[in-house]
């Protein structure tokens, strides 16, 4: 069987790619980026469409030549700068479905969320409802899973989110959040290879809930035992500065950075995510499993016990190298104009110390707001290295006595390089 899968990039789209090319299924995946996927998976055959813009059944009927059924696993949380909700949700996806209806596709396996049928209360819900809607309203043999927390051994968004918690020397229990059954990548994978299959039921929605109900922190404990670390003290977190960081996800959306920790995250935590799984086991057979025996069966390791510690460390190392560079580029074009001038003409530049000095400051504002932003986040830290270096070789050239300095300002650029360098190795989502 040829499948496309759409979202083929993300967490639970590269889960299903790889449960059906072991199962011997051959795969189309979609993703907004292909370039990485395609090393990754030489496997699949890999088309960059980008879903948000895909909002045209003539955008994808040429894609579904020869395709004998399609996955959508496409999904954003929360608008920004990046994403659109219903571009992705409900634009792209009922582009896809109706250019599947009109090519005789007739098999679509939608990834929905649990809840979105109970009155949505964010933009993500309602969209993702009304994808759901379009997709029921086709002559298709459709089947919509809904999942919320889908846990394995990838990590990204709320997954990882929830082992960065378990590093933490102290664990914040975050206020107003409900109980969530979370379930395991593997599971879902195998749910839609099921739904795929001849024979399978078909026209329906499913919620995906796993077969306990748990809290974050409690989610988060059991996180921090796998990782091997002791018991945290829990401190529960004002709910004003819990507003204050989900604000804070939200600015660095609007950034490009897919932070999981949004407004649309924590309406939705506050609602939880709960079903009865008892009609998943009963129409697929597949048994969810629990955390604990989810995590028993595959061992942390010192690569899982990095990424945890590193995950909270990586906005902090962002947000402190773009804040360094454009405070140090506002500095030196108004309080320490002069002192800059200054230390420049001592080194003998006469007329360009000036202009060298008005340069320099509006290079580090632009390198700083490079690194802040997602998309030139990686360029960013390059520029910021060659800056450095520059800096560093004019300096021994024209101030070389500054090595000797007490202060030590040309020693201390040393571990300001090695950080962005950390920075560079860590920029990846995913």
């Amino acid at each position: 069987m040829r499948v496309l899968v759409a979202g083929a990039n993300g967490l639970i789209g590269s889960a299903v790619v790889a449960r059906l090319l072991a199962a011997g299924h051959e795969v189309v995946g979609v993703a907004r980026d292909t370039a990485r996927p395609t090393r990754r998976v030489p496997a699949a055959r890999w088309l960059a469409i980008d879903i948000a813009a895909a909002t045209r059944p003539e955008d994808w009927l040429p894609q579904l030549a020869g395709v004998d059924a399609v996955v959508n696993c496409a999904g954003v949380l929360q608008d920004s700068a990046r994403d659109s909700t219903r571009a992705v949700h409900v634009d792209g996806a009922g582009a896809l479905f109706a250019a599947c209806e009109r090519a005789g596709v007739r098999r679509v396996v939608q990834i929905s969320a649990i809840g979105v049928d109970r009155g949505p209360v964010t933009s993500f819900a309602a969209t993702k409802r009304e994808g759901d809607e379009a997709l029921m309203r086709r002559e298709l043999d459709w089947v919509i899973l809904r999942p919320f927390v889908v846990l394995g051994p990838a990590a990204y968004g709320g997954s990882a989110l929830l082992r960065g918690l378990a590093a933490l020397p102290v664990l914040p229990v975050m206020p107003d959040t409900g109980e969530l059954q979370v379930v395991q990548i593997e599971d879902v994978a195998a749910t839609v290879e099921f739904f795929l299959a001849s024979g399978a039921p078909t026209r329906l929605a499913l919620d995906l809930a796993g077969p306990e109900r748990l809290s974050v922190t409690e989610i988060a404990s059991r996180y921090r035992a796998w990782l091997g670390w002791p018991e945290p003290r829990l401190v529960e977190v004002p709910a004003w500065l819990a507003a204050m960081a989900y604000r804070m996800g939200d600015f660095a959306g609007w950034l490009g950075w897919r932070a999981p920790l949004r407004t649309t995250a924590r309406q939705e935590l506050r609602r939880g995510a709960v079903g009865d799984p008892g009609q998943w086991t009963a129409l697929t057979g597949i048994a969810q499993q629990s955390l604990g025996a989810a995590l028993l069966h595959r061992p942390a390791s010192v690569q899982e016990r990095w990424f945890a510690a590193l995950y909270l460390l990586k906005p902090v190392v962002f947000a402190g190298l773009a804040l360094f560079w454009m405070v140090t580029g506002l500095l030196s074009l108004w309080p320490w104009y002069a002192t800059g001038v200054g230390l420049i003409q001592e080194a003998g530049a006469g007329l360009l110390s000036r202009p060298a000095v008005i340069v320099g400051g509006v290079l580090d504002i632009a390198v700083g707001a490079a690194i802040a932003y997602r998309r030139t986040a990686r360029r960013g830290l390059w520029a910021a290295l060659l800056v450095s270096v520059c800096y560093v070789a004019a300096g021994s050239l024209l101030a070389s006595r500054l090595w000797a300095d007490p202060l030590g300002p040309f020693l201390k650029i040393l571990p300001i390089v090695v950080l962005h360098l950390v920075a560079l190795a860590i920029v990846e989502d995913r």
